[in-house]
């Protein structure tokens, strides 16, 4: 999947509520909090980490691409 990424960032839980892969932003939050979301391979646990283009999000089978 690939995300265009229209300003500087946009915060990770947001991204994740925006692509509709949960319900709402709690259960973003929720997600990675329980350290279920990778960011370039690394597992990210700040639900408000900055995403910027070239940032590669997996979330268990999905991998989104930022660009």
């Amino acid at each position: 999947m690939i995300y265009e990424l229209k300003e500087e960032y946009i915060e990770l839980f947001k991204l994740i509520k925006f692509l509709d892969l949960v319900d709402s932003g709690a259960d973003a939050k929720m997600i990675v909090a329980d350290a279920h979301v990778k960011r370039n391979g690394e597992i990210e646990m700040r639900k408000r980490a900055k995403i910027r283009k070239g940032d590669v999000i997996e979330i268990g089978e999905v991998k989104i691409e930022v660009q």
